[in-house]
């Protein structure tokens, strides 16, 4: 049976890794046994309309727009020809632009930053088989996420600007993965994460249509994610201004390149945006990276 291998695949991780993380940590490639990259990037997002209920509103309460800025660090590596492991670490700054009339009178801050929540994360190859000169691959996933920082997000508007949740996440997810022999490839996945304290557990989708090549590589996706009834909406009955509490629901669309450099290094680029949601800010980013892969 043939295999495809692409090592600097494991490089366009790091893209998932953005403050939002609106795309998944894992894609259908595996980087093989003692393959794997470590990177380092950095996500520019920005918002001023939110997606609320019951419609989109074109201004952030209290701060007017949000910027958001994140640096994460990431690594994979390739524990045998059929598991994986992924470690993800950002630091995340997000500033809003409430008046300062605004902020003496709430006692707020416009800037919040930290280490936000450390992602580990391991996945496997369960099932290969040929489709003609193509190759299908069934692979599964855990991951595991928490707070890496004491970072604060309590009950008050002000929090909207908070870089995290506050939750510990478990989340397993099937990926089903077609690689063709010229390199187009599509993969689709879903998944469940289940989340600590109050905030709501939550369905997760991804599909992704791209070309792997020894050249470059890129992909165009869409993330998904429905959370449970069980949360609340901002300023609506039943909110009590715990922003993790509430009901985070989002359909996001991108774009991911990869361009190898030299000596296993390479630039990553990434762009993405809102098309839809709830209880969510309707931002749009953009990412840049370096990976280095071995």
């Amino acid at each position: 049976m043939n295999t495809f291998y692409f090592s600097p695949i494991a490089a366009i991780l790091l893209l998932s890794a953005v403050t939002t993380q609106a795309q998944s940590l894992s894609s259908g490639f595996l980087p093989g046994k003692k393959h794997g990259s470590i990177s380092v990037s950095t996500t520019q997002e920005w918002y001023k309309q939110v997606y609320l209920v019951p419609e989109k509103i074109d201004q952030v309460p209290i701060f007017d727009r949000i910027r958001i800025q994140s640096v994460n660090l990431y690594a994979n590596y390739g524990i045998t020809d059929k598991i994986e492991a992924v470690v993800s670490l950002p630091f995340v700054r997000s500033e809003g632009h409430a008046s300062p009339q605004v902020l003496q009178d709430g006692n707020y801050t416009n800037v919040r930053q930290g280490l936000q929540d450390v992602t580990g994360l391991l996945k496997f190859k369960g099932y290969s088989t040929e489709l003609g000169s193509s190759i299908l691959n069934l692979l599964g996933v855990v991951s595991v996420s928490t707070p890496a920082s004491n970072y604060k997000n309590e009950q008050g508007l002000e929090y909207i600007i908070a870089i995290g949740n506050g939750a510990t996440k478990v989340s397993t997810s099937g990926i089903a993965h077609l690689q063709t022999a010229s390199g187009v490839f599509v993969t689709g996945q879903t998944g469940y994460s289940v989340r600590s304290g109050r905030v709501p557990n939550a369905f997760l989708a991804e599909a992704k249509v791209g070309y792997a090549g020894p050249l470059f590589y890129v992909d165009g996706w869409v993330s998904y994610q429905k959370s449970a009834s069980s949360g609340t909406d901002i300023l609506q009955p039943g909110f009590d201004n715990f922003f993790p509490a509430t009901r985070v629901d989002f359909t996001r669309v991108g774009l991911s390149a990869f361009r190898p450099l030299a000596q296993g290094f390479g630039l990553v680029l990434g762009a993405s945006t809102y098309v839809g949601g709830r209880n969510v800010g309707k931002s749009t980013g953009l990412t840049g990276g370096l990976a280095y892969n071995f």
